[in-house]
């Protein structure tokens, strides 16, 4: 996983993260971690994430509030203005072409792109 020590607390985080697609807060994993693990802080989680994201084995996602993904292959995103939620668009392929064309118009060494859409999701399209 990472090639710093071991540690427990940061394979229960990276286990959890591996567990779902909800592209989670780093509060929302200490809460769903909290109740079988007592001696777990807040602090911890963030310190876990920061370091599994600086080894590249997790992606740091920057929403208004940061979300984490285990899954670090390329792949477009869409985010609810509703509700927050976050959603991979596993079907939409990555175009590597873009990378190509942002590096000719701008001179810059261009390794990859996040691909964020923004919307209101079928939840809460549901809803109204």
């Amino acid at each position: 996983m990472t090639g710093k020590r071991y540690s427990r607390q940061r394979e229960l985080i990276y286990q959890k993260l591996l567990e779902t697609d909800a592209h989670p807060t780093a509060e929302m994993l200490y809460q769903w971690l909290k109740p079988e693990n007592p001696s777990l802080s807040l602090g911890t989680v963030y310190r876990n994430l920061n370091l599994l994201a600086e080894d590249g084995v997790i992606v740091r996602m920057p929403f208004p509030v940061e979300r984490y993904d285990a899954r670090t292959h390329p792949h477009p995103h869409f985010r609810c203005k509703v509700c927050g939620g976050v959603y991979d668009l596993g079907e939409l392929p990555y175009d590597g072409g873009l990378d190509q064309a942002a590096e000719r118009c701008s001179g810059h060494q261009v390794e990859r792109h996040e691909l964020i859409f923004t919307g209101t999701c079928v939840h809460c399209t549901q809803k109204h």
